[in-house]
């Protein structure tokens, strides 16, 4: 199937920020009608972070080649593969050096479904219930799962938003359509039902340090202290975090407070030395490379080009209050890991 070139957009949507600090993805969703399709590309220069959502999301692979981290694991992919996707698993996407990929994907939340998830409506979504670590979240070209996939995709995409109620019946036609044939794809994983729960109650042991992480940020946060919080042991904590967010503690706090520079230097006008004091780093050239090395613009690069229209000074001092509307904070760090 040929798609439209003018489909595609920059993964990172051109500083339209598409993951918060705590690496949660933001869906551009219609309250009343949960679901998009969109049609990114990444390459070096447009990636999006390790993130995790709620909703339910399949990718298709329409050109190129690289690997989707789903937490602790890493499949590659190639063109015509399909990723699916359960909720709340950190996961992150990324090309091979030198390449671009191209993905349509799907966003959904249960609700778009008559009567919600229940009944029939959660066996159509037993393949997103019972990703645990054994689960293969990538289908191969070969079993012409992803073409069929790909043309329902486009439908739902030519029906949003619905225009009425025929529309909306469509879209959640289609959608069953996509979800029959990924069900029939996993007849043999869909006994495991309780995977979801148990990854909510992971992510629930996390709470705790990850609220101790919005409010002291700016301060010295050991992994013993982490560890404590989420009661258990240091060696423990460690094996934990990682195996839940794909990361290391201490790399998920230096994304997280790089994520928080660059909401300050789009929003404030603090100076760069008083945002690098705020976060805690030992000096502002440590918090020059960091941010450098993640976000590919130095800090004073990155406030010209994503800040608001602004005068400012060699310090990184802003003057005048003039918003620049077409340019509206950025994403998160897009580094490939």
């Amino acid at each position: 199937m040929r798609l439209s070139r003018s489909l595609w957009k920059n993964a990172d949507r051109e500083g339209i920020p598409v993951v918060n600090a705590e690496g949660v993805y933001l869906c551009d969703f219609d309250p009343a009608f949960p679901i998009e399709v969109g049609f990114d590309i990444h390459d070096s220069r447009h990636n999006v972070r390790m993130n995790r959502h709620d909703s339910f999301e399949v990718i298709y692979v329409y050109e190129g080649q690289g690997f989707v981290q789903i937490q602790e694991r890493r499949f590659a992919i190639n063109k015509g593969n399909l990723v699916v996707l359960g909720p709340n698993l950190y996961h992150q996407i990324a090309c091979c050096p030198g390449t671009k990929l191209k993905l349509p994907f799907l966003h959904f939340r249960p609700e778009v479904l008559i009567g919600g998830a229940g009944g029939e409506e959660e066996q159509y979504l037993a393949p997103f219930f019972c990703q645990d670590a054994e689960f293969p979240n990538v289908v191969s070209h070969s079993t012409r799962v992803p073409d069929k996939a790909l043309e329902l995709m486009v439908r739902i995409h030519g029906e949003l938003p619905p225009r009425n109620d025929v529309a909306r019946l469509a879209v959640k036609t289609y959608l069953r359509m996509l979800l029959l044939l990924l069900l029939q794809h996993y007849n043999h994983y869909v006994g495991v039902h309780d995977a979801l729960e148990r990854r909510q109650q992971d992510l629930q042991r996390l709470r705790p340090l990850f609220q101790f992480i919005d409010q002291n940020y700016g301060e010295v946060i050991h992994t013993g202290t982490a560890a404590r919080l989420c009661a258990m042991s240091k060696v423990q904590f460690m094996r934990f975090f990682g195996k839940i967010t794909g990361q290391s503690f201490l790399n998920y706090l230096k994304r997280f407070r790089v994520a928080k520079a660059q909401s300050l230097l789009s929003t404030s006008d603090e100076t760069i030395a008083r945002i690098s004091a705020l976060l805690g780093f030992c000096s502002q050239s440590h918090f020059g490379r960091t941010f450098t090395s993640l976000v590919g613009l130095t800090p004073l690069e990155y406030r010209h080009r994503f800040g608001m229209k602004r005068e400012t000074n060699a310090s990184g001092k802003v003057h005048g209050v003039v918003q620049d509307d077409s340019r509206r904070g950025a994403n998160g760090p897009g580094a490939t890991p």
